[in-house]
C-alpha cells in the first residue's frame, strides 16, 4: 500500500511539475505592449521580386560589377528586406517556399525582415482584397479561424527555417478591409477587426518562444490625416495590440511632401505607435507624369532627388517614432522597372547611393 501511496505521489508530482511547465511555457508566450525587437532607422527595400528575377538570369551590376542584388542593397546601407506572402498563387512566385528561401538569403547577409501577409492568392490593395480561393464561401467565424491557423502554421515554418521575421503585416494596405466581402470596410468593421487580431494570435501563437515580432498595420494613404486618423481611431476602438503604423505614399496618389510630413507630424503626436513609410517609389523613366508637371523629374536624376528629399523630410520630422523607409520593388526591370534601382542592363542607377552618407563611416 505504502508503494502504490508512493508512486501516486511521484506521479502527481510529475504531472503538477509538467503541468507547471506547460503553464510557464504559456505565460511566457503571452505578448508584451510591445515587442522585444528594436529598430534604430529601417533602411528597407520591398524585394519580394528579387529572386524571381535572378532564378531567370536577370544580372545586376553596381559600378560595373556584377554582383548578386542582396549583395549590392545590403553594402548601399539597407538593413530590412520585406517579403510579400500570397496565400496560393498560380502566377506569382511568392508562396511559403519561395519566401523562406529569399528570406534565408538576406538574414544570411544581417538583414532584418518585413514578412507582408497579403491574405489573398494575389494582390490585395484598397481597390482588391481578395479571398483566396480555397477559403470563398467561409463563415465569418471559420473565415477568422482560418486566418488564425494559416498565420500560425506559416510563422511556425519560418521559426523552423531559422528565419523568424522581425516584423509581420497583418494585410497589406488595409484601409478597406481585407478578405471581402466578408471583412469589406466600413459595412463589416467587427468582423473585421476579428479578422486582425486573429491574425495576431496566430504570429504569437507559431512564434513558439522566439520574440515577438513587431505587429504593423498598414495604411495606404500617406499624405492624408484625416483618413488616417478615422482608420485608426476606429481601429483602436477595438483594442487591439500593435506596434507599428505602416504608410504607403507615391506622390502622385497621395500628395506633396508637405502633406506627408503633416500626417507623420500628427500621428506620432496622436498614437503611441512607431510610424514607417513602408512603401514609396519614384520613375527614372517618364511614367506617372507625363500629362501633368512632376515634383521632380521623371529622370535617373529626378529619383534620387526624390528619394533625397523624401529622406529630408522623414528625418526632419522631431520625433523617436518614425522609424524609417522601404522602397517597393527596387529590383524590378521591365514593367513596373521605371521604379527599379537598375537600367534594362542591369546597371545601378543614382537612387541606390542615398543612403550611402547615412550608413557608412
Amino acid at each position: 500500500m505504502k508503494r502504490r501511496t508512493a508512486f501516486i505521489t511521484v506521479g502527481l508530482c510529475i504531472v503538477f511539475v509538467l503541468s507547471q511547465s506547460i503553464l510557464n511555457k504559456a505565460l511566457a508566450q503571452k505578448p508584451d505592449s510591445l515587442s522585444t525587437v528594436h529598430i534604430k532607422f529601417a533602411v528597407g527595400a520591398d524585394l519580394s521580386f528579387l529572386k524571381m528575377a535572378e532564378d531567370h538570369g536577370t544580372v545586376f551590376k553596381d559600378s560595373g560589377k556584377v554582383k548578386p542584388g542582396l549583395v549590392i542593397f545590403r553594402e548601399h546601407g539597407y538593413n530590412w528586406i520585406r517579403l510579400r506572402l500570397f496565400y496560393h498563387p498560380t502566377r506569382l512566385p511568392n508562396n511559403l517556399s519561395y519566401t523562406i528561401a529569399e528570406a534565408q538569403a538576406a538574414k544570411k547577409l544581417g538583414y532584418k525582415f518585413l514578412l507582408d501577409y497579403h491574405y489573398a492568392d494575389s494582390w490585395a490593395d484598397p481597390g482588391k482584397q481578395p479571398t483566396p480561393k480555397a477559403w470563398e464561401g467561409m463563415s465569418p467565424n471559420v473565415l477568422i479561424d482560418s486566418v488564425y491557423a494559416y498565420t500560425r502554421n506559416t510563422i511556425e515554418a519560418f521559426r523552423r527555417a531559422g528565419v523568424m521575421p522581425d516584423m509581420v503585416q497583418i494585410g497589406n494596405e488595409v484601409r478597406n478591409g481585407m478578405l471581402w466581402p466578408t471583412g469589406k470596410l466600413p459595412e463589416h468593421w467587427d468582423t473585421f477587426a476579428k479578422l486582425i487580431q486573429s491574425g495576431i494570435n496566430g504570429v504569437d501563437a507559431g512564434r513558439g518562444m522566439s520574440p515577438r515580432p513587431l505587429i504593423m498595420i498598414h495604411f495606404d494613404q500617406g499624405g492624408n490625416w484625416a483618413l488616417t486618423k478615422a482608420f485608426f481611431d476606429k481601429l483602436n476602438s477595438y483594442g487591439i495590440k500593435f506596434d507599428v503604423i505602416g504608410l504607403s505614399y507615391y506622390p502622385w496618389w497621395h500628395g506633396n511632401l508637405l502633406d506627408l510630413r503633416d500626417n507623420l507630424l500628427h500621428i506620432v503626436k496622436t498614437y503611441n505607435k512607431d510610424v514607417i513609410v513602408v512603401e514609396t517609389a519614384y520613375n527614372h523613366v517618364p511614367g506617372e507624369y507625363i500629362h501633368k508637371p512632376a515634383p521632380f523629374p521623371e529622370t535617373p536624376e529626378g529619383q534620387k532627388e526624390y528619394l533625397q528629399s523624401l529622406v529630408r523630410t522623414v528625418l526632419g520630422v522631431s520625433s523617436t517614432k518614425v522609424k524609417g523607409i522601404f522602397w517597393w520593388e527596387p529590383a524590378v526591370m521591365g514593367g513596373l522597372g521605371g521604379r527599379g534601382y537598375f537600367d534594362k542592363d542591369g546597371n545601378a542607377l543614382p537612387v541606390m547611393d542615398v543612403f550611402d552618407k547615412y550608413t557608412h563611416y
